[in-house]
């Protein structure tokens, strides 16, 4: 279906007063941006210069920046989510769970670091962290294909 198609049938439901001006003017102006990302052959929206499924790849793979600047491996995937996440649900959704996972690895990380002082606490940071490379890795290859996958022992803090 083109772009004029839905613009119709949305003039349309507004002449039958079904919705209003504002909605109308919202609907109009996603129909257009998306109908126009379309036609650049990309397929789907762009961000950064990235098409959708490679932005979420590296929105995933962001974590790993903490191994080059503390921190960041925390705040570059929660910037690259708030900065596009009124304008693509699907990006919304993928920082909802990137979130949610990083804190839930956190919590993990505090309870193990207290469970080092009856020794157990170690093996339990290891296999911390050699789950969340492999799950970071995991989750960025189901983006790059166009899946969504939920990380394994997140707890849900945004649904």
């Amino acid at each position: 279906m083109s772009k004029y198609d839905d613009l119709e049938k949305l003039e349309d439901l507004r002449q039958k007063g079904t919705i209003s001006e504002e909605e109308f003017q919202s609907e109009k102006a996603k129909i257009l941006a998306s109908k126009s990302s379309c036609a650049e052959g990309s397929g789907s929206n762009t961000m950064l210069g990235l098409s959708e499924n490679n932005y979420l790849m590296v929105m995933h793979l962001s974590q790993f920046a903490g191994f080059i600047i503390p921190v960041a491996g925390l705040v570059a995937p929660i910037l690259l989510w708030q900065i596009n996440a009124k304008n693509n649900a699907e990006i919304d959704r993928h920082g909802k769970n990137i979130t949610n996972f990083i804190i839930s690895m956190i919590i993990y990380s505090i309870v193990a670091l207290v469970l080092c002082f009856v020794i157990i606490g170690i093996p339990l940071l290891i296999v911390l962290g050699v789950m969340w490379i492999v799950f970071v890795i995991l989750a960025a290859i189901k983006a790059n294909k166009g899946e969504y996958w939920r990380y394994p022992l997140s707890i849900t803090f945004f649904a």
